[in-house]
């Protein structure tokens, strides 16, 4: 029978970003978007529990089989590193294996603009990253705490469900902790992140008002925070944060947002023309005037405000994008229209610009 390894190894050296595990169906590759079969027989729930099982603790199998789903990372020497999360469908046992690669990718490379690398000189506030699942986000703030690892005499503590990219000490020190295994919970962590005298702190997801009220609590302590969230676009990001709220704390934590609220990049990862993928980003950098429509709440004007003086703020909107990705032929017209928000206002755009 096939092992992990091997499958492991084949998605490495084909490029895949993901590895799929199921039962009643050969091993699935995620390949520059695009699901690809394995050329072998169909896997029986045995077989998926085995290769599922092989690369588990005692332990880890023990709360996998009392919780019925669990999250973890691990990294074959001189290959990758890899998330994975295992979860029972019809009575099997599934898995997804995430390629994460060895070496933190640097923020040149990715192709990110320059005033979203220029957030890692903020002394303090909130960056988030958002975007669907799969659309870079960890990557993206990997390669922003590289920066600063790299730039900066800092302390970086992360909190991590699993540890994902693994960060050595360079000009700063890094704590990585991840949930389960470092510390018992994120309520336990964020608890006690003060004390350890960080500078910057890496969050993960924000996944409740819990975590979404530490962070903006950590940021109006001094302190510069990273984070994601699995929203769409800049403005559905804050309107997200306000809406886990009770309705008689919201406008408290608009408050909060105006005061605390960095930066907002919003990411896409789009099936490039000529193979392989895209990078198509919003970006939202809150100035004077953002800041008091988050704090009035008048978010429907935010857009607007998106999209005048950029020279000067460097914002750009997804259409923005998608648009010099298409001039620049690295995306192709029908590919920009699927991924946009809003394709009357790209079709403007477009027929504007000559394309």
């Amino acid at each position: 029978m096939i092992t992990l390894h091997q499958l492991l190894k084949a998605a490495v050296k084909q490029g895949a970003s993901d590895l799929h595990i199921v039962a009643g169906s050969p091993p699935v590759l995620r390949v520059e978007g695009r699901i690809v079969r394995v050329k072998s027989g169909d896997l029986t729930s045995d077989n998926t529990r085995t290769i599922c099982y092989s690369i588990l603790t005692d332990a880890q199998k023990g709360r996998f089989e009392a919780t019925k789903e669990l999250d973890f990372s691990f990294g074959i020497k001189a290959m990758a590193r890899f998330r994975a999360n295992l979860f029972f469908q019809r009575g099997a046992v599934s898995g997804v294996f995430r390629r994460i690669p060895l070496d933190v990718p640097d923020v040149d490379t990715l192709g990110l603009p320059r005033p979203v690398t220029d957030v890692v000189n903020q002394p303090t506030g909130l960056v988030l990253v958002t975007g669907p699942t799969g659309s870079g986000k960890s990557t993206t703030i990997a390669a922003l705490l590289d920066k600063i690892n790299r730039e900066r005499r800092s302390h970086i503590i992360t909190l991590e469900d699993p540890i994902e990219y693994v960060h050595p000490h360079k000009s700063c020190i890094v704590n990585q902790r991840e949930i389960g295994i470092d510390t018992v919970s994120y309520r336990s962590a964020l608890k006690h992140v003060l004390r350890q005298d960080p500078d910057v702190c890496m969050m993960g997801e924000l996944r409740d008002l819990e975590t979404i009220e530490a962070a903006l609590n950590i940021c109006e302590t001094g302190h510069l925070v990273f984070a994601t969230l699995h929203t769409n676009s800049a403005i559905s990001t804050i309107n997200r944060i306000v809406n886990v709220f009770p309705a008689d704390q919201q406008d408290r934590v608009r408050t909060q947002l105006a005061l605390t609220l960095n930066t907002v990049v919003s990411q896409r990862l789009v099936p490039a023309s000529k193979g392989g993928m895209a990078l198509a980003l919003e970006l939202l950098i809150m100035n004077s005037s953002i800041r008091n429509l988050v704090r009035e709440n008048k978010l429907h004007q935010v857009y607007g405000m998106m999209q005048i003086g950029q020279d000067k703020t460097g914002m750009v909107t997804l259409n923005q994008s998608l648009l010099q990705l298409v001039i620049k032929r690295k995306v192709d017209v029908r590919t920009a229209f699927m991924f946009s928000s809003d394709p009357e206002e790209l079709d403007k755009m477009l027929n504007t610009a000559g394309v």
